[in-house]
């Protein structure tokens, strides 16, 4: 399951991660999060151990959604050695996700 991170969090499992990490911005209210949130799921069992995938609550997380400029749900912002390398915005198909993760 995609563990839902704060910020503290953020800065150990996501910035200071070895590996590529995906990060799902979402709100509990937004429809298409709520479709992707299972494609998700797919996503991280299919990627453990070698990739990993957090959820934010922008409305929880206003700092963190605000420092990557997220403007609209889902937002999906791929990681590799702390650094954004990939924005993807709205629900995509499983195979999109896992290819930005390897």
């Amino acid at each position: 399951m995609a563990e839902q991170l704060t910020e503290e969090q953020f800065q150990t499992k996501v910035l200071g991660a070895s590996e590529p990490v995906m990060v799902d911005f979402f709100a509990t209210w937004c429809g298409p999060c709520k479709m992707l949130a299972p494609v998700l799921e797919e996503v991280a069992s299919e990627v453990a151990g070698k990739a990993s995938v957090y959820k934010v609550d922008i409305d929880r997380e206003i700092e963190l959604a605000q420092a990557y400029n997220v403007q609209s749900v889902p937002t999906l912002i791929v990681f590799k050695d702390g650094q954004p390398v990939q924005q993807m915005v709205g629900v995509q198909p499983k195979q999109v996700l896992v290819n930005a993760l390897s």
